[in-house]
């Protein structure tokens, strides 16, 4: 495993470009398999989470070609008789599958998707919601075996705000005849980008104010067209708290997705950072060295999302006075923060979903690891702006998530190296 180490002697400056979103991109990789022929993606993340994606659709005989961010797949021939179970094992990419492979072979068996460090994400209420609409399971420890036919009338399904289990319920409806409702559905950027992934396909679908979804049947979808995976919305969140602290005096991020940003920016205004926009999705953050404290508690998009918990935490340890942290959607996701009192940072864990963060206490050198991938993004701005030398260990989350992270940090003037062993 590779190690971090980051030895903080300049301050970060120039300007920085955001990639395209992992958590648009390997919905639309899986739901492109609905198009019978080829599609162009652009602006895909070279990140392990896609390249091990990748290796897991070639052995079903899809055919890609992936380079400079531009994806190719064409899915004219797929081949269900084999899974590689190792590869399905170590990202949660199964569930994607789900639909689309359905939709083209109406009788599949594939592995139980992966678990993560926010613990076990059943797969259970994804396949009661798909035998809602006549698809049939089977489901043991490993494997997951399904069919389908379909049900010829209008149905009404809630999603109850999940993301994955929208995107699933609004795939596998698109080629259902008749009409599907889906209330409560979740509606962050990446599951409206995969909505207009769809409708350029030719897909009928509708979005009413309520949080509901109406997928209409179409007969068939496009084929051979290109489109564009959305920037990612959370990386320019994670840059912007690193910029305010580490930046010499301000750094301009592009493909900001500023449309995204609101509740986060209204929060870093209210902690006193200078957020100036500078149009065309470029904005320009100017670093703080007066932070005040903030109180956030995270929830579903478009409020303070549970992603940017653990950065903002780092944000909040230099602000001066109290800040109040409530992680309402995940238990123990605050776990990480004894990796912060380990660099002295002053924290109070008051429950599994509650902590206080005391500020203004100066970073010391630590040896620490990631418990997620966010946390390990908060571990790096912490590193930045830590006295001395920090070391980080468990460094795989920067791959699944960050394209080229340690290289732009590298051109941005950071002090940081790689090691290839932990020894």
């Amino acid at each position: 495993m590779n190690m971090l180490i980051i030895k903080w002697w300049k301050k970060l400056s120039w300007t920085i470009k955001v990639w395209g979103s992992k958590n648009a991109s390997l919905p639309i990789i899986a739901w492109a398999l609905l198009i019978k022929w080829k599609v162009t993606l652009k602006n895909v993340p070279e990140i392990w989470d896609v390249f091990t994606f990748i290796d897991i659709l070639k052995w079903i005989w899809a055919k890609i070609k992936f380079e400079n961010n531009i994806l190719e797949i064409d899915s004219t021939i797929l081949n269900k008789s084999w899974f590689d179970l190792e590869k399905m094992k170590k990202i949660r990419v199964s569930i994607l599958l789900l639909s689309p492979l359905l939709q083209r072979l109406w009788k599949i068996s594939i592995p139980t998707p992966g678990w993560c460090n926010l613990g076990k994400r059943p797969v259970d209420s994804h396949l009661n919601w798909l035998k809602d609409i006549w698809y049939e399971y089977i489901l043991d420890d490993d494997w997951i075996s399904l069919e389908w036919e379909t049900n010829p009338w209008d149905m009404i399904i809630s999603a109850w705000l999940w993301v994955t289990s929208t995107e699933n319920l609004i795939v596998a409806n698109v080629l259902r005849d008749w009409k599907t409702t889906i209330k409560m559905s979740a509606i962050e950027p990446h599951v409206m980008n995969l909505i207009d992934f769809l409708r350029t396909a030719w897909a009928n679908i509708n979005i009413r104010y309520d949080h509901t979804i109406i997928v209409e049947w179409v007969e068939s979808l496009k084929t051979d067209f290109e489109f564009e995976v959305v920037s990612d919305y959370i990386q320019s969140w994670t840059y912007m708290i690193m910029w305010a602290l580490a930046s010499k005096e301000y750094l301009d991020i592009e493909n900001a997705r500023l449309d995204d940003l609101f509740s986060f920016i209204e929060k870093l205004i209210e902690a006193w950072i200078k957020v100036e926009n500078l149009w065309n999705d470029k904005v320009r953050i100017w670093r703080c060295n007066n932070i005040k404290p903030v109180s956030i508690q995270t929830n579903i998009f478009p409020w303070f999302p549970t992603d940017l918990q653990s950065p903002f935490a780092i944000l909040m340890s230099m602000a001066n006075g109290q800040s109040n942290i409530h992680e309402v959607l995940f238990e123990w996701r605050l776990n990480w923060l004894v990796e912060l009192e380990k660099m002295w940072g002053h924290i109070a864990n008051l429950n599994p979903h509650q902590a206080i963060i005391f500020g203004q206490t100066p970073l010391k050198w630590a040896l620490v690891t990631s418990w997620d991938l966010r946390a390990w993004s908060a571990m790096v701005i912490a590193w930045l702006i830590a006295n001395w030398e920090t070391r980080i260990t468990n460094v795989k989350y920067i791959y699944r998530w960050y394209e080229n992270f340690v290289k732009t940090l590298k051109e941005l003037w950071a002090d940081i190296e790689e090691l290839d062993s932990e020894e």
